[in-house]
């Protein structure tokens, strides 16, 4: 019986040209761009084939690996500072990405929240109303508390 459906968009060659673009440090959509399809034909064909999909899993991560050693390497010299702490800021933005004045972070919240249990503590004088606000705030804290992080990602699509 004959194969049905069309002949597929990426064949042995794109899929190679693909895999090597993007170990070069260049996006899916900019990869597809090179081949001539769409990035959603990228991921649909790594969707059916694992192998590409494994090929490509490895050459983004070869891509980050050696872009990463490329700034390490600069930031050994002392006149590009800034390569290392570009990494600091992008790995840890909590302790180390610039902020904007109109930024507040989960410490600073978290500080304020312990500050109004003190004014609660000080000002509701009718212990049963006080201890249902301190409850309320110490729930309010938790969640803080288990926000994820910012700064982790995934792959780029």
């Amino acid at each position: 019986m004959a194969k049905r459906g069309r002949k597929p968009v990426l064949d042995k060659i794109k899929k190679r040209e693909i895999v090597a673009l993007m170990t070069a440090g260049c996006s899916r959509k900019m990869a597809a761009r090179y081949v001539g399809c769409a990035a959603q034909t990228i991921q649909n064909t790594a969707d059916r084939d694992e192998k590409f999909a494994a090929e490509l899993r490895r050459a983004y991560g070869n891509a980050e690996l050696g872009l990463l050693q490329n700034i390490r390497n600069a930031s050994k010299k002392a006149q590009y500072w800034r390569a290392a702490a570009w990494t600091l800021e992008r790995r840890n933005p909590e302790e180390y990405a610039q902020r904007g004045p109109d930024v507040i972070t989960v410490d600073q919240i978290a500080r304020l929240l312990s500050q109004f249990a003190d004014i609660i503590i000080e000002e509701v004088p009718v212990a049963k109303y006080r201890k249902q606000i301190l409850a309320r705030l110490e729930t309010l804290n938790k969640g803080l508390l288990e926000m994820p992080k910012k700064g982790t990602r995934g792959e780029e699509s």
